[in-house]
């Protein structure tokens, strides 16, 4: 018992790889007695016969391709963006089921969204819809990346407040874990800049919007900043078109 017990056990004097896991390599090339001389298992002419064949896969010979046979439909918009919708009737149901809860210090955000299950995936940002707008009771403040006409009608006439900030995919990212370590992410393309300096979109930029808060413990102190620096471009750009 104890010889059997000695040779089942495992040391590195006795590992060895799996039989038949390992092959010898095939020397080609060594004369007709190793049966792989002469062409080297090559076969006789023919394109991969010759050194330096190297045929990429799909390649068909030199005839034109399927691939560019085929016609092609549409293109890809590199500045699309998938938003994350979510119904102003689930935030009620989900408030009412205690897996949400919203202040002026603290407002909805992707990271409550996200975590709470209202949403399964954020996407490129969230939009909020006024779906079910009749059945919202409760006063919300939330900051997504978009929201429909009737949604902001609606939380408004509640007392609430919603406002419009950008996000880019590193800032939504930083929302989503909690991070605060790094400076908030501005627009930087002309069509974003526009659209979040108008008022009807409650865009965070928008100089109406920060009046008409004032002083909300939510508004953050950068989005002022970025607002004068706007308004002081724009004037710029006044000056410059009225020369």
């Amino acid at each position: 018992m104890a010889s059997t017990a000695s040779r089942s056990r495992i040391s590195l004097a006795n590992l060895s790889p799996a039989r038949g896991s390992l092959h010898k390599q095939k020397r080609v090339g060594r004369g007709q007695g190793s049966n792989h001389g002469g062409t080297a298992g090559r076969g006789h002419n023919g394109q991969k016969s010759r050194s330096g064949a190297g045929i990429k896969p799909g390649f068909e010979g030199g005839q034109t391709p399927i691939t560019k046979l085929f016609p092609k439909r549409g293109f890809v918009n590199q500045n699309e963006r998938v938003w994350a919708p979510v119904n102003l009737e689930r935030i009620q149901h989900w408030i009412n089921l205690g897996r949400l809860s919203c202040s002026p210090e603290k407002p909805i955000t992707a990271r409550e969204l996200l975590f709470s299950g209202c949403i399964h995936d954020i996407h490129d940002g969230i939009k909020v819809l006024g779906d079910g707008a009749e059945f919202l009771t409760s006063q919300i403040y939330i900051t997504p990346s978009r929201a429909s006409k009737s949604a902001i009608r609606a939380i408004e006439d509640r007392g609430g407040q919603v406002v419009c900030k950008y996000y880019n995919p590193l800032a939504l990212q930083d929302c989503v874990k909690g991070r605060t370590d790094r400076i908030t992410a501005a627009p930087t393309r002309r069509q974003d800049i526009m659209w979040y300096s108008k008022f009807q979109n409650r865009g965070f930029l928008s100089p109406d919007l920060l009046k008409k808060l004032g002083d909300a413990p939510f508004v953050e102190e950068r989005w002022k900043l970025l607002s004068q620096q706007l308004g002081k471009w724009r004037k710029q750009e006044f000056d410059v078109e009225k020369k």
